[in-house]
């Protein structure tokens, strides 16, 4: 351990005199009144980009952690890398959240929840560390640092600055003081006495206790340019003084446990207990091998791929929930729970390799969640994306409410065979497009019977019952010579252009007796 600076030395690197000592910090972020074994996890995205899958899984665990245990589930945005921060990256990421009901509570009295706005914060920590001489200002600049990296490639050693590399690890004040004379501005870098000949033994509620060589690497605490944390020192301070008890992030973050247990350590502040999940997988179409969701290859991997397809977002989150919860899909299944939020999680048994997902077991629970939604939550929900989301077409087809009521009823009154023909907000309007005249497309290739149709129109009344309609169908087939089937063939390819199709009667009741017949008289 160096010898600690003094207030005013202190001041002056820091570019301010502290606002904080940690005794009013610790007073001011109280420990929370929660019941015993309670989960504070927070999600915390950096705004750099689209919201990813990946992140909207470990928010999903995250927020069912929190919730089932009676804690508090946050939303952190560790916007510190201003460089890489996107403009209006923070509204998708909070519109995703309360999209897919992923609701969060920042409670005023711990934040602000933008590391951007923490600044004292960090600050008062540093200042901390720098008076008891486990941390001290480096003035070496970009050029410098990158001849010790070509130094140390070329010899073979780690790169980073430690040990012999640290130039400004014992600097004097005198030094300080005249370096900050000539307009010289510091970073903070941690004084680390970590030894990577020995080992550092931390839990992770998945993986249990996993032992790492020590952290000797002086890291960056506060940097020079914007007086912001690294992401290290922002997390070690935000999570302690939220009063964070888990932390889920991707498994990833494993090299840096080490350097975070050190953290922890140093200041004597108990850790939060790690939850490090698989990255999201997939099968590569070329290779046929597993390999890491990509941003750059994948369009799920963005979740606004799902929101403007129209996929329905619970779908989505029962999918990826039961990726985290292997046995929901069986609890489901057998009705034992309706929803993610009645089914325990246990965070021991989130798996530990890569997580798969497939888009076609992801079309399944579509196809399941979607036939559970009664006839109103379904038309309400296809109207929705369809005006936010969807094409003029598409704003054409929901236009009469009425209309698509009824075409989204057919066979939906029979709870033992409930339809399942619908995926996405989108494909269910594709699939039902032949009801409206300017989607119509006839079939120009089915071989039609002529007479057969004939015959039906001078019998057709579409205030016939099922009975009475299906008996003169009957009638048709023994009159023609061939099966009932084929009569009603006939007028399904007529009325839709397609050779499969729902209750073909429900189809020409909600059609109506005009559009019935112009229908057959379009290829008499």
């Amino acid at each position: 351990m160096r010898q600690g600076l003094g207030e005013d030395l202190i001041a002056r690197v820091l570019g301010g005199a502290p606002k904080y000592t940690l005794a009013e910090l610790e007073q001011k972020f109280p420990l929370r009144d929660l019941p015993d074994g309670a989960f504070v996890t927070r999600f915390a995205p950096s705004p750099t980009g689209f919201m990813h899958l990946g992140g909207l899984y470990g928010a999903l665990i995250d927020c069912k952690l929190a919730r089932q245990s009676g804690g508090v589930f946050m939303l952190r945005i560790e916007d510190t890398d201003t460089k890489r921060e996107v403009a209006s990256a923070v509204d998708i990421i909070i519109d995703s959240m309360h999209r897919f009901g992923l609701e969060y509570n920042n409670d005023e009295k711990y934040g602000p929840y933008y590391q951007s706005q923490r600044k004292d914060i960090y600050h008062s920590v540093a200042a901390e560390l720098l008076r008891r001489g486990l941390a001290y200002p480096c003035f070496l600049t970009a050029s410098e640092m990158e001849e010790i990296r070509a130094r140390q490639t070329s010899a073979g050693f780690a790169t980073g600055i430690y040990g012999e590399f640290a130039r400004d690890r014992e600097i004097s004040d005198d030094e300080i003081r005249a370096r900050l004379d000539s307009g010289q501005t510091p970073t903070i870098r941690l004084y680390s006495m970590g030894d990577t000949t020995r080992r550092i033994f931390v839990k992770d509620a998945v993986r249990g206790s996993i032992g790492f060589p020590e952290n000797n690497e002086d890291i960056v605490l506060i940097k020079s340019n914007d007086g912001l944390p690294t992401y290290h020192f922002a997390h070690l301070c935000d999570d302690h003084f939220m009063r964070t008890t888990h932390v889920v992030r991707g498994e990833e973050w494993l090299p840096s446990l080490p350097l975070h247990a050190q953290l922890f350590r140093m200041m004597e502040w108990t850790p939060p207990l790690y939850i490090h999940t698989a990255t999201i997988d997939k099968i590569d179409v070329d290779s046929g091998k597993q390999r890491k969701l990509s941003k750059r290859k994948d369009p799920e991997a963005n979740v606004a791929y799902f929101l403007s397809d129209g996929w329905p977002t619970g779908a989505v989150l029962e999918y990826l929930f039961n990726i985290a919860a292997s046995g929901y899909e069986e609890a489901k299944n057998k009705g034992v729970v309706k929803s993610v939020w009645d089914y325990e999680m246990r965070a021991k048994k989130i798996p530990m390799s890569g997580a798969l997902f497939d888009m076609r077991k992801m079309e399944w629970w579509a196809r399941e969640y979607i036939g559970a939604l009664s006839v109103p939550d379904l038309v309400s929900s296809v109207i929705n994306w369809a005006n936010e989301f969807g094409d003029d077409v598409n704003k054409m087809q929901v236009s009469d409410e009425k209309y698509l009521t009824d075409i989204l009823s057919i066979e939906r009154d029979n709870p033992k065979r409930v339809r399942k023909d619908f995926i996405t907000w989108k494909q269910t309007l594709n699939e039902i497009s032949y009801f409206w005249d300017a989607l119509f497309a006839p079939n120009t290739e089915y071989e039609f019977n002529r007479d057969v149709l004939r015959e039906f129109l001078t019998t057709y009344d579409a205030n016939d019952d099922k009975d009475t309609w299906w008996n003169k169908i009957v009638s048709i087939a023994e009159k023609f010579g061939i099966k009932n089937g084929d009569v009603a063939m006939n007028l399904r390819v007529a009325m839709t252009g397609r050779t499969n199709t729902p209750d073909l009667y429900s189809i020409m009741r909600v059609m109506g007796d005009a559009r019935v017949r112009n229908r057959i008289n379009m290829v008499m």
